[in-house]
Formats: C-alpha cells, sequence, structure tokens
C-alpha cells in the first residue's frame, strides 16, 4: 500500500495568500489533517497562524514526522474527503513574515560580527521577535552596525529566494544573493524593502544569556 501523501504546504509556495479551498485528509477525533494547508505551524520559533478550518477555530498544531495535525473543537463533525476552506488571519501573518525575515538578518549579522557567538533561543510572534545569545559581553553594542546593514538591505529591496534544499526531506533555505543563503522553512516576505524599519532593544534574561528584541516600525 502507498504512503499517505503529506499536506501540501503552500504557505510556502505562496506566503501571502489567506484563504484556501481543501479537503479533509484523516480525521482522528479533534485532529485532523488536511490535502493542503496555508496554515503555518509554530516551527523554528515561529507561531502558528490563526484562523479557522471548515469554519471552526483552531485551537493547536503540532507536526509529527512532517505532517502537520490541527486540533479542532469536540464535536467538529468533519470526516475524511468533507470539502472545507481554511483562512488565517492575514495581518497577523504580515507581521509575523516580517519580524521572521527581520530577525533571520539580525541573526546572520550577529554571526558575522561575533564568530563563534552560540544562540540559545528564539522566538517570532505577532508583536516582536527575540534572539537569546550565550555571551557575557552587552550585546547592545553590536546594534548601531547591525542596525545599518539591515537598514542598506532593505532599502535595496532585494530579492528573497525561498525554496528547498532537498523536497524529500522538505529541507528549505532562504537566499538575498550577495548576502546571504540560510537554512530555513518559515514563512518569508518576497523582497527584503517589506521588512521595513526595525527597533531593536536589549535584555538580559539571565546570567550570561542576553538577548535582542526586534520590532518593526
Amino acid at each position: 500500500m502507498a504512503a499517505p501523501l503529506l499536506t501540501e504546504k503552500v504557505f510556502w509556495s505562496d506566503p501571502y495568500l489567506t484563504g484556501l479551498d481543501t479537503v479533509v485528509a484523516t480525521v482522528h477525533g479533534d485532529e485532523v489533517t488536511v490535502a493542503s494547508t496555508i496554515f503555518f505551524s509554530c516551527s523554528g520559533g515561529q507561531e502558528s497562524d490563526e484562523g479557522t478550518i471548515g469554519g471552526f477555530p483552531v485551537l493547536d498544531t503540532r507536526i509529527d514526522e512532517r505532517e502537520i495535525l490541527y486540533t479542532l473543537a469536540e464535536g467538529h463533525g468533519l470526516r475524511a474527503g468533507d470539502p472545507v476552506h481554511i483562512n488565517i488571519d492575514g495581518k497577523r501573518r504580515e507581521k509575523l513574515r516580517r519580524l521572521h525575515f527581520a530577525a533571520e538578518l539580525v541573526l546572520e549579522l550577529v554571526y558575522r560580527a561575533v564568530p563563534g557567538i552560540e544562540k540559545v533561543g528564539a522566538h517570532i510572534a505577532a508583536n516582536k521577535a527575540r534572539l537569546d545569545f550565550a555571551t557575557p559581553e552587552n550585546i547592545s553594542e553590536l546594534f548601531l552596525p547591525v542596525l545599518q546593514e539591515v537598514s542598506r538591505l532593505v532599502d535595496a529591496d532585494l530579492e528573497i529566494v525561498s525554496a528547498f534544499e532537498d523536497a524529500a526531506t522538505e529541507r528549505r533555505y532562504w537566499e538575498v544573493a550577495g548576502f546571504a543563503r540560510i537554512a530555513c522553512g518559515g514563512t518569508h516576505p518576497r523582497r527584503t524593502g517589506e521588512v521595513g524599519a526595525i527597533v531593536l532593544s536589549r535584555k538580559n534574561p539571565g546570567r550570561g544569556v542576553e538577548r535582542i528584541e526586534i520590532r518593526t516600525a
């Protein structure tokens, strides 16, 4: 028997899409899978989207061996093969998309400024992103050169290519020609100009850990 097909992750091919017609693939109690989806599940520090499947709010998501499972309210009544419409909060996705890429730029620039520095945490929400580093040094000393380079990249409005490194294993990357090519499976804008202006702030969440918080203007 052939293995079931994984959900087609349309949020990679079109990270701007906020509505999609698809069908239910499997149902296991309150958890469902769908044939194709625009509904991103928390991964790599980026929060999940918010929205509905078949009119039912998605309460939770999880990834199991590259498959995305969505938790709906008890008694949703959906069955495999049912046609459904997926809708996500587009304004929230836009904020996540911009902040995610802003964090990617900042991270790469910190790595270049401090070779060997260790990232020990990351989180991208709709209101801000954060990057945690294991270092005894005050991270804010890097802010001016990092902000200058981010501003240069944003003003240049360069193309951002997001594609598969290996389609069979769903390993992906983003690339800005002349700047960097980085492994990442999140949702990205198509051009650096979409990030806009950013603001950095420093936190010290614990001994030996420095945090950069990133907000978009």
